[in-house]
């Protein structure tokens, strides 16, 4: 089955594969040239990953420490561009290192052209990954 092409589908079949581990086709998801940017990333971790491998690198280990169960709080809105969503969401799992509980507000800027995403703001919170065992993007700290 191929991935939905509409900016809203695409993003909830992201979620699904996130919740999968299946990084591999979440990565496949990505345009070529896709821009993934985090405007509140703390010290040490990267604020823009440029390219599909870029964002693959990062996302290699993410289900090593990060096990996700459940994204409860799911709204996605349309933007005068049809090309973009604004998504406000929780992704709710465990943090496999300490087994302590994991769950985190997000709201997500998206956008995807010819049924890839191209731009992907996330605005997550910086507090969370202060945890021991969140820090799944080899940060510097």
């Amino acid at each position: 089955m191929s991935a939905p092409t509409a900016p809203a589908e695409l993003f909830r079949h992201s979620l699904k594969l996130l919740l999968d581990k299946n990084i591999a086709d979440w990565v496949g998801l990505w345009a070529e040239g896709g821009v993934m940017e985090f405007p509140f990333a703390p010290p040490g971790w990267p604020r823009r990953l440029d390219g599909r491998e870029a964002v693959a690198s990062y996302m290699r280990h993410y289900p090593d420490h990060i096990d996700l169960h459940e994204f409860p709080e799911l709204r996605i809105l349309q933007t005068t561009d049809p090309r973009t969503i604004v998504v406000e969401m929780r992704g709710v799992g465990r943090l496999v290192e300490t087994d302590v509980p994991f769950d985190m507000t997000y709201i997500a800027v998206v956008t995807v052209e010819d049924g890839h995403i191209t731009s992907y703001r996330d605005y997550w919170n910086p507090l969370a990954v202060q945890q021991d065992g969140a820090d799944f993007a080899g940060s510097a700290r």
